[in-house]
């Protein structure tokens, strides 16, 4: 076997975490691979696996020789992608994890469709922690940091959150002035359905946290009943901007206590290191900085004036 697909087989047999994970991807026996493993860790004269019956874990030198294969191998991509796909256009099949919330993200999606109608694109919508390598994505979309070294990743952009209710909710309720007045409001609340926690509104004085002990009237593991409910006028929930974009512009929604709120999180999109950027890849990340985030309309804020 060539020398480039030992390494190869090593690096899935690493990532995959065995012999037959390594072999179900590469299309080979079990015992093939391990006898590739055997002859490299004979010609380097070091063990690159720890093994036994239940695990196999590398040793200290098969973690620096992983970091150098996939080195390795992601210039070789580099290469032969520039050769081979330099006047082609982006195409294939890419596979994306979104958050949940990622279904609000679909005028954009769709706008990359109409974009690269030759890329096929297989959308994975979940909280989940989805392990990038091992279930075989191209790419996926998060919020937050990043903490797995295995992968690259990109910043598409930040948001804030809007506190918004509609405008019959205000006339009949009144208009909260200050983030302690929300105490005498119906709050409906966003619910992590991972862990079951509430999601915090991100609260803020003179860029201090506020931290304020909130009614619950209603909780959702999702956010567009908490859309619909804000719009019908049963109470005030707080959601992502881009989520409630749409419903301010067109008036469904108002956006109050817009001056305490804190910058809330960030976009991501993350790619194995080991695997090189290829076009599809490369014109989706573009895309969706570009278009991910609209403008934020200032028509419908409300701060301490009525609504209406």
């Amino acid at each position: 076997m060539d020398k480039l697909g030992t390494l190869s087989i090593f690096v899935q047999a690493a990532e995959g975490g065995s012999f037959v994970a390594a072999s179900q991807r590469l299309g080979l026996s079990s015992s093939a691979v391990g006898k590739a493993i055997a002859r490299l860790e004979q010609e380097m004269g070091v063990r690159l696996f720890h093994r036994s019956t239940r695990s196999m874990t590398l040793t200290e030198e098969g973690s620096f020789f992983l970091d150098t294969c996939r080195r390795v191998l992601s210039e070789l991509d580099r290469a032969q992608a520039q050769l081979s796909r330099s006047h082609s256009e982006p195409h294939g099949l890419l596979r994306v994890s979104f958050p949940l919330t990622g279904m609000l993200l679909m005028p954009a999606i769709s706008a990359f469709m109409k974009a690269y109608p030759d890329i096929t694109l297989d959308l994975d919508f979940t909280d989940r922690l989805v392990d990038v390598i091992e279930e075989g994505f191209d790419a996926v979309v998060r919020t937050g940091e990043v903490r797995d070294t295995r992968l690259m990743s990109r910043k598409l952009g930040s948001f804030r959150h809007r506190i918004v209710a509609s405008t019959p909710y205000l006339e009949r309720e009144g208009i909260p002035l200050v983030p302690e007045d929300l105490s005498s409001h119906r709050c409906m609340h966003h619910r992590f359905a991972n862990s079951g926690k509430l999601e915090p509104w991100p609260l803020a004085r003179s860029g201090k946290d506020l931290r304020i002990a909130l009614p619950t009237t209603t909780v959702a593991s999702t956010l567009e009943p908490l859309i619909h409910l804000a719009e019908n006028g049963f109470g005030i929930t707080c959601l992502p901007h881009f989520a409630v974009a749409q419903q301010i512009e067109q008036g469904t929604l108002v956006s109050i206590l817009q001056d305490f709120t804190a910058e809330a999180g960030v976009f991501r999109v993350l790619w194995p290191t080991s695997r090189y950027l290829s076009p599809k890849i490369r014109v989706f990340v573009d895309f969706m900085a570009d278009n991910l985030f609209v403008p934020e309309r200032t028509a419908a804020h409300v701060n301490g004036q009525k609504a209406g």
